[in-house]
């Protein structure tokens, strides 16, 4: 069963509609990617399956469980953990106050230690920057916090929106190796990310989305062969 299921959902702000009747399944302990151009809908969606965007029409269903009305922060209590774009870190707080306050739910901070070294061992430059300023960091180091920050809530699903966005090609490669072996850990996650051609390499499933709508979806294997996506996306 899908851990997580997305039926039908159309979706928008303040009126504009961005999204139109998308279907999107997470299958539990696999990487699943959402790729598409600027402006077709990919960020709108994640707002909306964390509950900070209200869906016009259809449902979204988590553990079989239905949590179209929930809330964001009952969502994120649930174990649903979104990473948005752009890292919004705690800039005058240190890496370890930026990580201490990704366990805000009672069962993230019973395991708070256990978390804090999963963390430093996927990480462990954050180990030995957590005294020091999140705003003074990388932008590579910024990201390792933001995902660090994800990982400290115990996610049942962990969702990242433009992991690469803004850094070199060896930090990305760095980040994306990074979630080969979170995904060996049997971790749900869903990435939205520009970069396809890596993307592509380390998802299981992806989905291609356009002008608002799911154009095309299958084993990230087979896209990475398909003619349209090579053309449009990967420049091949």
């Amino acid at each position: 069963m899908a851990l997580l299921e997305v039926n039908h959902i159309a979706s928008g702000y303040e009126g504009v509609q961005i999204l139109w009747g998308v279907n999107l399944k997470l299958e539990p302990g696999k990487l699943t990617t959402l790729v598409g151009s600027n402006c077709v809908g990919k960020t709108t969606l994640l707002k909306t399956v964390m509950g900070l965007l209200k869906p016009l029409d259809g449902s979204i269903t988590f553990q079989g469980q239905d949590v179209t009305k929930l809330p964001a922060h009952a969502r994120a209590k649930a174990g649903m953990v979104l990473v948005p774009e752009g890292r919004q870190l705690f800039t005058e707080m240190t890496v370890f106050e930026n990580l201490e306050m990704g366990a805000f739910s009672p069962r993230s901070r019973a395991s708070f230690k256990q978390n804090l070294e999963k963390v430093y061992e996927l990480f462990p430059r954050l180990q030995e920057r957590g005294r020091q300023k999140a705003g003074t960091l990388s932008g590579g180091e910024q990201q390792m916090v933001a995902v660090g920050w994800g990982l400290m809530a115990e996610p049942e699903i962990l969702m990242l929106d433009e992991l690469s966005l803004g850094l070199s090609p060896l930090l990305a490669l760095n980040l994306f190796e990074s979630l080969t072996r979170l995904k060996a850990t049997g971790l749900t996650m869903l990435l939205v990310e520009q970069n396809v051609t890596m993307a592509l390499a380390v998802s299981d499933y992806a989905y291609v989305l356009a002008e608002g709508k799911v154009h095309l979806e299958g084993p990230a294997r087979e896209l990475r062969k398909n003619d349209e996506v090579r053309r449009t996306y990967l420049g091949i």
